[in-house]
């Protein structure tokens, strides 16, 4: 019965990532691993999903229960003419409380430097929810 909740709840993620998506920027394929630019200390983060839309950029990640916005930076680059942006684990999540589905965390092109409209692609691996 877990298992059929954590897929339901993967689907609903991905569906409100596709309403989001609807006539708005495009996510492209994930960047080759050799093209993403290391900002600093943290580890690239995997996503169980991610969306662009009205000039925002919104991320589904995996979380022990601790993990806030503040624990992930998201770096944008240049590759082939086409922004990217990649979101890196900056703080860690040592809770023992995992958190179905994961949290959402967003922020707008304004945050990020980009100007409204920029078609963007994601650059993070993805991951399956856990539990």
């Amino acid at each position: 019965m877990g298992m059929a909740r954590s897929g339901i709840r993967a689907l609903a993620a991905l569906a409100a990532a596709g309403s989001l998506l609807s006539g708005c920027a495009v996510i492209q394929s994930l960047l080759p691993a050799a093209e993403v630019q290391v900002p600093g200390p943290g580890t690239l983060e995997p996503v169980q999903a991610a969306a662009v839309a009205r000039d925002q950029a919104v991320f589904w990640v995996s979380s022990n229960g601790c993990t806030t916005r503040d624990d992930l930076t998201p770096v944008v680059s240049q590759y082939r003419g086409a922004s990217t942006i990649t979101l890196w684990r900056t703080g860690e999540d040592a809770c023992d409380q995992p958190v179905p589905g994961g949290v959402e965390v967003r922020w707008t092109f304004e945050e990020m430097g980009l100007p409204p409209g920029t078609p963007v692609r994601v650059g993070n691996p993805s991951q399956l929810p856990r539990g």
